[in-house]
């Protein structure tokens, strides 16, 4: 049945079956693979076995090294981009994507799911034909608000559509839709216990000090970093910032330290990446500067904290309708990437000493988050398989 714009079932946790076979296909960004492995977690919790899941992605992309880590058995497919490149890459990419219809059919056929759940990648289009061939029932999981590409492509073939949020009914068939919300990894949403002093000194920060917090993905946004870096030595004089790179950039912010001062960097804390300390990142600030992917929608919500985006320029559209997205509702600001150098600084320090615009800010963050999207999700699925098997 559905509750409040999502769905639920009239089962217990207990009640799930532990036979049931998942096939996961989620891969590209963190804004996709984390949900997916969040939903993945929340049906283990509930009595799904590891070796019942299978998770597809593609080779070279971030999955192939974050899916083993995790104990999850993955397989690969070859692909790429196949829109917004040269036809020098889309044409052998859109050819091994082709190929890789029958590498899925083979899995699938092997593996035997019962339902297969997608939040995007280049492996969506050739394993949701595959899965469709084989009658698998799909799902789709949504994380950005407006669907990419090969999420697009493979809308027609899903018996469900889960999202983020309602602003997908401008996108998707709207008799497919259930909005479930943004499913924060367990380990983020875990350091809401923390009192935000706690928080502060697992980096050795000042609770009494305005918190900046600063990040672009795990792979980095380099324009943001280099801004970010042009106005350490100002913002430093009155605030702390918690600085995630990415790799792409470490070495360039690596570089940078040597140029502050002891006092400065006393109040910096640079990073290329944080795994378990993400949360406790999230509860420190009182304001985040980011990208506006998919996880902003769920993580800046679920803390209720107040954002300064800046849509990556070259991601379609769907930053921007992220990004627009909460900016509407009073939850973020923006800037792009042509004006970041000159606005930064003073639109952070603005907002930072203006206590009751980052408390309404705040309040309205507060407002979006789901807290139950996880369980939600896992209903999601477990519903499809169901109606798979009936």
């Amino acid at each position: 049945m559905m509750q409040n714009g999502a769905l639920r079932l009239d089962v217990s946790p207990q009640m799930l079956s532990k036979s049931m076979r998942l096939l996961v296909c989620a891969g590209g960004t963190g804004g996709g693979i984390y949900p997916a492995l969040a939903a993945v977690a929340e049906l283990e919790a509930q009595g799904l076995d590891r070796e019942q899941v299978l998770w597809i992605g593609t080779s070279g992309e971030m999955e192939e090294q974050l899916i083993p880590a995790v104990g999850i058995h993955l397989e690969m497919i070859k692909g790429g981009a196949i829109v917004g490149v040269s036809p020098r890459e889309s044409i052998p990419n859109a050819a091994r994507l082709t190929w890789s219809i029958g590498t899925g059919v083979r899995l699938i056929r092997k593996f035997k799911p019962d339902v297969m759940f997608m939040t995007g990648g280049y492996m969506a289009p050739p394993i949701a034909i595959a899965a469709w061939l084989q009658g698998v029932p799909i799902g789709i999981y949504l994380p950005d608000i407006e669907p990419g590409a090969s999420i697009k492509f493979t809308l027609p073939m899903a018996q469900k559509i889960s999202a983020t949020t309602d602003g997908s009914e401008a996108f998707v068939p709207v008799e497919k839709l259930v909005v479930t919300g943004y499913p924060v990894r367990h380990e983020i949403r875990a350091a809401l216990r923390l009192t935000k002093d706690e928080a502060l000194a697992q980096f050795d920060l000042e609770p009494g000090r305005r918190t900046l917090f600063v990040f672009g993905g795990s792979r980095g946004a380099q324009n943001i970093n280099r801004a970010l870096m042009a106005v350490l030595p100002e913002l430093l004089k009155n605030y702390q910032v918690i600085h995630i790179s990415g790799t792409f950039t470490w070495p360039e912010v690596e570089e940078n330290l040597k140029s502050l001062t002891a006092e400065q960097r006393n109040w910096y804390r640079p990073y290329a990446y944080l795994h378990k300390r993400m949360g406790a990142a999230f509860r420190s600030a009182d304001l985040v500067v980011a990208r506006a992917g998919a996880s902003m929608l769920g993580e800046a919500p679920a803390f209720g904290l107040p954002s300064v985006l800046i849509p990556l320029t070259f991601a379609w559209r769907y930053q921007k309708v992220n990004a627009d997205y909460l900016a509407e509702r009073g939850a973020a600001e923006q800037l792009t990437d042509e004006t970041i150098h000159e606005q930064l600084l003073p639109v952070v320090s603005g907002l930072l000493e203006d206590k009751k615009r980052l408390a309404e800010m705040g309040k309205a963050a507060k407002a979006l988050d789901k807290p139950q999207a996880t369980a939600q999700m896992a209903d999601f699925i477990m519903g499809l398989a169901k109606e798979g098997k009936a």
